[in-house]
């Protein structure tokens, strides 16, 4: 932002006198501040929305591909303390691996509840299909193009909700971005262009000025919402799923293999054990 000539003709006074002619720079420079306080809100809401995507994207393929293994490993686990117990007979051994089966158990009378239809861990894939009429199959893997990510940036910054100022754009603005979040999370590039298409049809804006009041009962709310997206950004990041995903952004797929292949030696470690225990 530059100074005018005028700004320097006007000298101090201007800025340091409430009355005559630089009586409206305050609030100009508060209204300048809520709209670059608003603008940096959306750049962030749209990366934590992004890695939210990821996430929940890397959450999907880790439990279809890893997901197997450690149920094995769990499975392996618990038959090693049974061995144990069996030889010691010992009750803290008996105790440890009672425990440990007992956590590989669904939920007891559900099975029979929902007559073979779900059990502990949810409802059977065989089931949802029947349901559906869908066949049964793996989770779809989604992962956004740089085009879809560019389109869902783009749409962000011109369609969010916090650049609304009456209650009916708002409304608006939220149904619509709504619908933009899904296609993202979705991978949808075509119907990402269709929304764009849409929004720059529709109706346009018009900013009307805010009174000194309200920019500062703004900027408070654009400070609430911005600790709340921190705090969100600190769970994704900090969780299990976003700590992985962060050791290898570039190269999810890659870190996927090494964990499984650290896991399948664990399993072969385990197997090893329990047949020299049951020998």
């Amino acid at each position: 932002m530059t100074t005018s000539e005028g700004e320097q003709g006007g000298g101090a006074g201007a800025g340091q006198t409430p009355g005559g002619g630089g009586a409206a720079r305050p609030e100009e420079r508060l209204e300048q501040a809520v709209r670059a306080a608003e603008q940096a809100l959306i750049e962030f809401e749209i990366a934590v929305e992004t890695f939210r995507v990821e996430v929940e994207n890397f959450s999907r393929l880790h439990e279809q591909k890893l997901g197997p293994m450690y149920a094995r490993l769990e499975e392996l686990d618990a038959r090693i303390l049974e061995a144990r117990a069996a030889r010691s007979e010992d009750p803290e051994d008996l105790r440890r691996a009672d425990e440990a089966r007992a956590r590989l158990m669904p939920i007891p009378g559900v099975e029979e509840l929902l007559n073979g239809w779900m059990d502990g861990d949810g409802l059977f894939p065989e089931a949802a299909a029947m349901l559906t009429d869908r066949p049964v199959r793996p989770p779809q893997r989604v992962r956004p193009s740089e085009e879809a990510r560019k389109l869902y940036r783009d749409l962000a910054r011109k369609a969010h909700p916090d650049l609304a100022q009456e209650d009916a754009e708002r409304v608006r603005r939220e149904e619509f971005i709504t619908r933009v979040n899904a296609a993202y999370a979705r991978g949808n590039e075509a119907e990402l262009r269709e929304l764009a298409e849409e929004w720059a049809a529709g109706p346009e804006l018009k900013r009307a000025p805010s009174a000194g009041e309200e920019l500062y009962a703004r900027l408070e709310w654009l400070s609430r919402r911005k600790e709340m997206l921190t705090l969100v950004a600190r769970e994704l990041e900090e969780g299990a799923i976003g700590s992985m995903l962060r050791l290898a952004p570039d190269d999810p797929d890659g870190l996927l293999e090494e964990i499984a292949g650290r896991l399948q030696a664990q399993v072969t470690e385990r197997e090893a054990e329990l047949a020299a225990l049951l020998a």
